[in-house]
């Protein structure tokens, strides 16, 4: 099939353009790409390499510190760990969006017997999370390069059960719409076993941002929201813990996640059932997910 001049113009400036931002001083480029889906490029700036599928470096997929490559470098990833409060010790996993490979390789480090699914839909970001951030599945872990969607209607198929599930699958822009909607997120709820716990990773201020979480509270009921520059949405199968529990839970992991820069004193405050979007708040469904128009900032 012929491309037209324009369509192969617009092609390389849309490569061209996010890598404007890598020119800045004190930035080096270690790495870019156009992928099927998505420019990547990556960097190193101030003692981080990070990956970045946007216009400017301050949209960040990925970072990791040079200096201690073990610690989590974003707060919401170090928010994702509070799923532990509510189940400390899950033994199937499944990580829908890889990014660098932060999270897997955090969950391979705390629970090496551990079953991984990490599912990511761009083969070159697998590949880049390999060769820049030291990306390694172990052997419990299985890597899967496709839609996470129609990775979910699989092991739904499969009966499959998930102790602990992550949401953290992101274009350039915002999750992707099809992973949005209350019909997703219902076979999301289905894979997940006795006393499994959800943590989705989202946006703390969005105009999306009633529409996401009345969609979710339909789905979930009461779900806790951590908030930070993200939002981190946590639900347990079987109910959500009491805060005491919650507690007793972060005692026992103190230690084990401590290399990671996990503190509960500064987690611990966040993790509160949330509230407070308008009732008549419209659902998103896979007829309704307008987040092209809507994630936007208020």
């Amino acid at each position: 099939m012929s491309v037209s001049p324009l369509k192969r113009l617009l092609w390389v400036l849309a490569f061209v353009a996010p890598l404007a931002a890598a020119t800045d001083p004190g930035i080096e480029v270690l790495h870019r790409e156009r992928s099927l889906y998505r420019n990547i490029f990556v960097y190193e700036e101030e003692g981080l390499r990070c990956m970045s599928f946007s216009r400017t470096t301050t949209a960040r997929q990925s970072c990791v510190s040079l200096a201690e490559p073990g610690k989590l470098v974003f707060n919401y990833a170090r928010m994702m760990m509070a799923a532990l409060y509510l189940n400390p010790a899950p033994q199937r996993i499944l990580i829908l969006g890889l990014g660098g490979g932060t999270l897997p390789t955090a969950f391979q480090r705390l629970f090496p017997s551990a079953a991984i699914d990490a599912v990511e839909i761009d083969s070159a970001v697998v590949r880049v999370a390999r060769k820049f951030f030291a990306f390694e599945p172990g052997p419990d872990t299985r890597v899967f390069e496709e839609d996470g969607r129609v990775f979910v209607k699989r092991m739904q198929r499969k009966s499959a059960k998930y102790d602990l599930i992550v949401l953290d699958a992101f274009d350039h822009e915002y999750i992707p719409e099809h992973m949005l909607t209350r019909e997703f997120l219902l076979e999301v709820k289905s894979l997940l076993a006795d006393r499994g716990v959800l943590a989705a990773n989202t946006f703390s201020v969005s105009k999306l941002y009633d529409h996401e979480s009345a969609t979710y509270y339909s789905v979930f009921g009461d779900f806790f929201g951590l908030k930070q520059n993200n939002r981190v949405i946590l639900w347990r199968s079987g109910g959500l813990l009491a805060k005491s529990d919650i507690v007793r839970n972060a005692d026992l992991l103190e230690t084990k996640l401590a290399p990671f820069g996990v503190d509960k004193t500064w987690l611990l405050p966040q993790i509160e059932v949330e509230h407070g979007w308008p009732p008549a708040t419209r659902l998103l469904t896979d007829q309704f997910s307008p987040s092209n128009l809507l994630n936007g900032p208020h």
